[in-house]
This record gives structure tokens, sequence and C-alpha cells, in this order.
């Protein structure tokens, strides 16, 4: 039996998830939820994004297994790390609900963040930023991808 994945999610994912051009990645990204292979970690930060998502949206969110969701708080340390990828320009000062997202995945040691952000998050050069700010402060790096990367084949 494989380990169980824990990935953390951003906006993108949940808000994405009626998006045409994502409906296929997005049926078997969380056809894996619901099968048990992947604890998704969530946060308060997202949770506040979706306050204005369309209803179909916050439905099929909360249609996700309690039991496949872990939850990640916005803390004091997360925020000081967010502003640390602004201050080494990893990205701009715009882009700080983007670093919240990227620090929580840190610190709550996620195996992957899974995003649908191509400039602000999953971009090899903003990963490098991010894993550099990441070993200065002595933390673990972050996998980043998108839902599409994580598509499994069978043998």
């Amino acid at each position: 039996m494989a380990l169980v994945q824990r990935i953390y999610i951003d906006t993108s994912v949940v808000g994405g998830i009626y998006d045409e051009e994502f409906e296929f990645y997005k049926k078997l990204f969380f056809d894996r939820v619901f099968r048990k292979e992947i604890v998704l970690i969530t946060s308060d930060l997202l949770e506040d994004e979706l306050v204005y998502a369309p209803e179909r949206v916050l439905r099929y969110f909360k249609s996700l297994p309690p039991g496949q969701l872990e939850s990640a708080t916005l803390s004091h340390e997360a925020m000081g790390l967010a502003d640390q990828y602004v201050a080494e320009k990893v990205v701009g000062a715009t882009s700080l609900i983007d670093c919240r997202h990227i620090a929580l995945a840190t610190l709550h040691k996620a195996d992957v963040l899974v995003s649908w952000n191509f400039q602000h998050i999953v971009n090899l050069k903003r990963i490098r930023g991010y894993n550099s700010v990441n070993l200065k402060a002595g933390l673990h790096t972050l996998e980043i991808r998108s839902p599409k990367e994580l598509m499994e084949y069978e043998n």
C-alpha cells in the first residue's frame, strides 16, 4: 500500500474545479482524495478567499471527506516567512497572499503544494527562490506542482 500524501492546496485548485481547462486533471486529483490516497492540507487563508466563490465551488469544497482534510492556521511565523519571500524578491509585495500559502505549506511540512498559479507559484524561478529562503531559515524545501503533475500512471 502506498503512503498517503499530505498535499497543501491553494485557492486556485478549489476555485478552478469547474474551469474547462482544468476539468480532466481536477477529476483525477480529487478522485485520489476520495480514494484516501491524499490528505489535503487546507487553511483559514483558503477558506477566507473562498468566501466570494460561486456556490457550486463552495458546495464541492464542503463535499470533500473530512477525514482527508487537515487544517493549517495562518500564524505569525507563517506571516514572517511570507514577508521574507517578498523581502528576498522571490515575488513582489502584491503576491503576499501567494507567499502566505507557500509559508503555510512549508511550516506544515506538506509533501507537495499544489496550485494552478503558474505566474507566482508553480514557476521554476519562483520555486527556487522560495526554497532558497526556506534553506536560509533552516526549513525544508517544498515541492510545488500543478495537479496535472500529480497524475498517477498505471504500470
